[in-house]
């Protein structure tokens, strides 16, 4: 790992004389339209293939979130194939629009991916998925917080996982939940982080009224500035270079402190299921890389 942090450099090759210039202008967000042009002219890389391999077991459930305001909230729980014991636990977040069972979808693939990891050598640990509404992730003013409904429902009643130290996996307002969530739990309870595509606004009044009323709003629950308090945690973040969140994501990856241990890469993608299942085989074997069994979570 560099000193800072590790760079996945990630790129494409153009064809035809008057395409390289505008090429590289476009996969450095100097362009104006860059996401519609760099989609336009093909240049947002092979879109991931889900693996065609059979899946582990899904357990799927629903309670009554209190944490969600009483919302029947309904979760997925994704175990490889052949894993016997209490395995390790990542909690993926979806994105908006989205909900538990997108993930075991045809636009993701999660369960086959998750067989495939596994089979390639990525240590073995189970996925939970689950509904959030579209409420980011947070605490929000209606009194809903899908977070904690995370924290203090989902994962406490889940069985055959160890709750000790989890890692976060996210999409979008996914990505951005994981983010907060983990910088929110801390190393203690949080191993690693991947976000993917994080729903980002350097500007706080450009930032979704799905999850934010206002500037102020997002502002109190911003992760940008505050990436200190994800140190001692691990910590990935990818995005395409065609993604409308590109440059925001690029701040944030620029406000790790010096030494932090962060990886990123900034590939050829738009913001869609095709970029994110190309990330999936080498985010998971992140996740797997990082996940401890340490001490009960939600302690300290």
């Amino acid at each position: 790992m560099l000193s800072r942090r590790t760079l996945l450099l990630g790129g494409t090759t153009l064809v035809g004389a008057g395409l390289v210039g505008a090429g590289v202008g476009l996969e450095q967000g100097v362009l104006p339209g860059r996401p519609a042009l760099q989609a336009r002219l093909g240049l947002n890389g092979a879109a991931g293939v889900v693996p065609d391999i059979a899946p582990g077991p899904v357990i799927s459930g629903s309670f009554a979130s209190r944490h969600r305001l009483g919302q029947e909230t309904g979760w997925s729980l994704l175990r490889p194939p052949g894993a016997t014991g209490d395995l390790p636990l990542v909690v993926a977040l979806h994105g908006l629009g989205e909900d538990h069972t997108t993930l075991t979808g045809p636009a993701f693939g999660l369960d086959r991916y998750l067989a495939a990891a596994v089979r390639d050598g990525v240590p073995p640990f189970a996925i939970a998925t689950v509904d959030g509404g579209t409420s980011y992730w947070h605490p929000r003013p209606s009194g809903e917080d899908a977070g904690a409904m995370v924290v203090d429902e989902l994962v406490p009643m889940l069985e055959g996982v160890e709750t000790d130290v989890v890692g976060l996996l996210g999409w979008s307002m996914g990505g951005y939940g994981a983010l907060r969530l983990g910088a929110l739990l801390g190393p203690d309870r949080v191993a690693a982080v991947v976000a993917s595509s994080p729903a980002l606004w350097s500007d706080p009044g450009d930032a979704s009224r799905s999850g934010f009323d206002d500037a102020a709003e997002y502002e109190r629950f911003s992760v940008l500035g505050h990436q200190r308090d994800l140190d001692r945690v691990r910590v990935r973040v990818d995005c395409g270079t065609g993604d409308p969140f590109f440059r925001d994501v690029q701040d944030y990856v620029d406000g790790f402190p010096d030494g932090a241990e962060v990886t990123y890469s900034f590939q050829p993608g738009a913001h869609d299921p095709a970029y994110w299942r190309r990330m999936l085989p080498d985010q998971l074997a992140f996740l797997g890389s990082w996940l401890p069994r340490s001490i009960p979570f939600g302690a300290g």
